[in-house]
């Protein structure tokens, strides 16, 4: 998993994730307030949602097969407590981690 986070490519435009890495920029959690007092959730740790800025084209199997990623960028994406690695980058704060330890991708009900 670390090597995937150190094969990444700084470009001048940015972050571009590489083999089967993803790239989230974390969502701003609500804060819930309470008669106007707002209340700081310092609970239990709670899976990070974030949006996808940048996929990896894929990686080769041991058998030589490509598999390509599946997650697109924009894929508002939920991530696990522990296992992707928070990456700095212009004053912003990234997670960087393999696709397939993404716990889930969260679609608009129509």
């Amino acid at each position: 998993m670390n090597q995937l986070v150190t094969k990444l490519k700084f470009t001048q435009m940015g972050l571009e994730a590489l083999f089967n890495a993803v790239i989230v920029k974390p969502i701003e959690a609500e804060e819930t307030t309470y008669g106007g007092i707002i209340v700081p959730d310092l609970g239990k740790e709670k899976n990070e949602t974030g949006i996808v800025v940048s996929v990896g084209p894929g990686q080769h199997t041991q058998m030589g097969n490509f598999l390509e990623t599946t997650i697109k960028v924009g894929d508002r994406v939920v991530l696990p407590t522990m296992g992707f690695t928070k990456l700095p980058h212009d004053g912003e704060e990234y997670y960087v981690g393999p696709e397939n330890q993404i716990l889930a991708k969260i679609t608009e009900n129509e």
